[in-house]
């Protein structure tokens, strides 16, 4: 007579004490002393470098460049993480508008700027567009500072629209449905029902691309603009010295990068709220 499926579970289900090697307590504690080794590998190398490789006298004169810079930074951010916000959202609704036009310009602007390096974007913009003038002389002075706005904010857009397509897509077909049988425009139902949700779905890439355009503010110093890195190289140019610096780079990044990535859980969290998690 054939075996039953639970005599055919007896007979696969080992004797006590014939466990597998890889228990779940086991790789419980195997995880924690991982981890507990590679922090104390961290803890150890952060306070060789703090007590060894530092010259704190050189950190006192250094730290009112790094202010003015991180300061230049920050305002950097501000504007071209706005800009991105409000030109990903249109490019966004364009990535899912039912015209061909619309939806075929938006759809190449995406696939040009996430296809091409940031880098190669920005020597585009900075070089590129002034040397179309060619029989008179460039109107704009502070070109590299409008160049590094312009060139993170076409870019981020490209990032934005993306998520924004997605939180878009990710809300049910019968929200549009429900909205349009009472009387809403398709206009009205995406203000009011669609980007609302979107926006939640959305939150998490978003905040994630605007902590990318932080880091992606240190490829400015190609544009000599007087940003963290620039200011880094001119020290470690003049001093020889490479870890000083390099301490204060990293916590004025971790300065931007902190406060930004707790608001956004907040936000998140507070989107969630009312919803099942």
């Amino acid at each position: 007579m054939a075996e039953t499926y639970t005599e055919r579970r007896e007979v696969e289900r080992p004797a006590e004490g014939e466990e597998g090697v890889l228990t779940d307590r086991r790789v419980k504690w195997i995880g924690m002393a991982v981890a507990g080794l590679f922090t104390a590998g961290i803890v150890f190398f952060l306070f060789l470098i703090l007590t060894q490789f530092v010259d704190y006298d050189l950190l006192v004169t250094i730290i009112p460049q790094f202010v003015d810079a991180l300061l230049l930074v920050f305002e950097i951010i501000v504007i071209s993480g706005a800009l991105s916000l409000f030109f990903g959202v249109l490019v966004g609704l364009g990535r899912v508008s039912n015209t061909g036009f619309t939806h075929g310009i938006s759809t190449m602007y995406v696939e040009f700027f996430r296809g091409t390096p940031l880098l190669f974007q920005l020597f585009v913009v900075y070089l590129g567009i002034p040397a179309l003038w060619t029989n008179s002389v460039f109107p704009i002075s502070n070109w590299s500072y409008a160049a590094a706005i312009i060139g993170l904010t076409l870019n981020h857009t490209a990032y934005i629209g993306e998520a924004v397509k997605g939180g878009i897509n990710s809300v049910p077909e019968g929200q549009t449905e429900a909205a349009r049988s009472l009387g809403m425009s398709y206009i009205d139902s995406m203000r009011f029902v669609i980007l609302p949700q979107a926006w939640r779905n959305a939150l998490a890439a978003i905040g994630n691309d605007l902590v990318i355009l932080v880091k992606d503010t240190s490829l400015l110093t190609v544009l000599a603009i007087p940003e963290l890195i620039s200011v880094f190289r001119n020290v470690n140019s003049a001093t020889f010295d490479a870890w000083t610096p390099i301490v204060v780079v990293s916590v004025a990044y971790l300065v931007i990068t902190l406060p930004l990535g707790k608001t956004v859980r907040t936000l998140e969290e507070r989107a969630m709220w009312g919803t099942e998690r």
